[in-house]
């Protein structure tokens, strides 16, 4: 990322302009912290700051994260989308745990991007100011730091819950780091850890405005009956991963502009993978203000934007999950793959135990890749053809683990998606929109499209002429089409997808 000049920074800090947290670090010379932009200290002089486009970047300056600002909270803004496709990916490979555990390495994560380790360390500098380690360092280091101010975990398993390898090697880096171990960062309590059961919660900053009403909206149309509810303005659903079964819950925190997050899950070590999917899905990490602005140089389509500011583009919660949906919801209306979907757990979900789950509603976990490809039938009322496209989809993500990570650019990732019997333009586009999260994408054939955007144009649209006209949205069609998919949102939602 490309920082604007010294001048522009240090007016930045001085003003502490919350439009620059998540996007600029300031390491101070004089102390040797780094911090956020909106930070209450007092402002170093000019000559003594260092600025920053990534805390991984300040961090392997050798700055260290400042206790008052807790750059961890900083708006998580993914400020590399855009820049290269290629560090988009690894990052999320290095989110996932890529460069975690003994066996990890740079090299292997280059393997698994096509490209060469040297190749691979040059655009990471380029681009984040930092290297795969320092990145995927710093990530865990800054979790671990959040998890140790807003928890009260025992220590040892926040080390685990971070991604270290050894509770030896998490107290190595924070006393090299803080120069202090890392219980001496806990403010004191008389709280004592609360029951696995009971959940970890973390508060999960995003860059406002957010429209809560509309995520919550578009979450309740789609809630799956025994795996999902919207209840209380808030949201619930269970969650497997690698075998254990617990929930998540989410509320809208407005006045700590944050999401707060409620984690009862058996293994700590997939704390960071539920993080990022409870991210993911609520689109936490959407540089709103940017994009709207973008999205407003349409003269038609400002009008919309201005409607719903910061509404966001909501993700998938799982991959595979993302992918039955979208076949399921193929040429119906949204209640209609709403109910096929509840069919589908009841017949073939997982039943939970309520150690880990807080609502007696959530009753089943969603059906894996593995056991539906193992079925010998979906046991659904509905097409032959859709029933034999969810059994290619489950056998295709069964074989590749990596089906929907991020794949080249977004013409590669949907043409690999078509190979899949029964995925077409749309679906291909959908599942990339929800599930890869490429924020171009744009099913230009949908239906609830075409109708939002004769809304705003008074005139028809053809898939063509929409595509045409969405060259101007750019990098960012996939909130162009939210906008559209609200502006239709009036007329009842029959035919041809789950839009929205």
């Amino acid at each position: 990322m490309e920082l604007p000049d010294r001048e522009v920074c240090y007016r930045a800090l001085q003003s502490r302009d919350a439009r620059f947290d998540g996007l600029l670090f300031v390491g101070v010379t004089s102390t040797g912290i780094y911090c956020r932009p909106i930070c209450p200290a007092r402002t170093a002089k000019f000559q003594n700051c260092r600025f920053f486009g990534s805390a991984a970047a300040a961090q392997e300056a050798g700055f260290r994260p400042c206790l008052r600002c807790r750059p961890e909270t900083a708006p998580d803004l993914a400020s590399w989308r855009g820049t290269s496709n290629t560090v988009s990916r690894a990052l999320a490979l290095i989110t996932d745990g890529a460069l975690d555990g003994d066996g990890a390495s740079v090299e292997t994560l280059a393997e698994r991007l096509g490209l060469g380790e040297r190749q691979l360390r040059r655009l990471f500098l380029q681009h984040l100011g930092a290297s795969p380690i320092s990145v995927a360092q710093t990530r865990r280091v800054l979790f671990a730091k959040q998890l140790i101010h807003e928890t009260q975990m025992p220590l040892t398993e926040v080390a685990l819950a971070a991604g270290f390898g050894s509770v030896r090697r998490f107290n190595e880096i924070f006393r090299n780091l803080f120069h202090r171990p890392p219980g001496a960062l806990r403010r004191k309590t008389s709280a004592s850890p609360a029951a696995p059961e009971a959940g970890v919660t973390l508060r999960l900053r995003y860059r406002p405005p957010y429209d809560w009403d509309s995520m919550l909206a578009h979450l309740q149309a789609r809630a799956i009956p025994g795996v999902e509810l919207v209840e209380n303005g808030g949201y619930q659903r269970t969650v497997e991963i690698d075998g254990f079964i617990g929930s998540v819950e989410v509320i809208h925190l407005p006045q700590q502009q944050s999401l707060g997050a409620t984690i009862r899950f058996p293994n700590v070590r997939s704390l960071p993978a539920i993080v990022i999917r409870v991210r993911r899905l609520f689109d936490v990490s959407a540089d709103i203000e940017t994009i709207d602005a973008h999205l407003s140089r349409d003269p038609l389509l400002a009008p919309l934007v201005a409607r719903r500011p910061g509404l966001r583009a909501p993700g998938g919660w799982d991959g595979f999950e993302l992918a039955v949906r979208a076949i399921l919801g193929q040429q119906i209306s949204i209640v209609a793959a709403r109910r096929l979907a509840g069919q589908l757990v009841a017949l073939h979900g997982k039943p939970v135990s309520k150690d880990y789950v807080s609502h007696p509603k959530l009753s089943h976990v969603f059906p894996s890749a593995e056991h539906l490809a193992a079925a010998e039938s979906v046991g659904l009322r509905m097409p032959r053809t859709r029933q034999l496209s969810l059994q290619a989809l489950a056998e295709a993500a069964a074989t590749d683990p990596n089906l929907f990570r991020p794949f080249g650019t977004i013409e590669e990732a949907t043409l690999r998606l078509r190979t899949i019997r029964g995925v077409g333009e749309w679906t291909a586009q959908y599942i990339a929109l929800r599930a890869l999260r490429e924020m171009d994408a744009f099913p230009a054939s949908d239906i609830g499209l075409l109708r939002g955007a004769a809304a705003i144009d008074g005139a028809r649209s053809t898939s063509a002429s929409l595509l045409t006209r969405a060259e101007s949205w750019r990098p960012w069609r996939a909130y162009a089409a939210q906008h559209l998919w609200a502006a239709d949102s009036t007329v009842p939602p029959i035919a041809r997808s789950v839009h929205g």
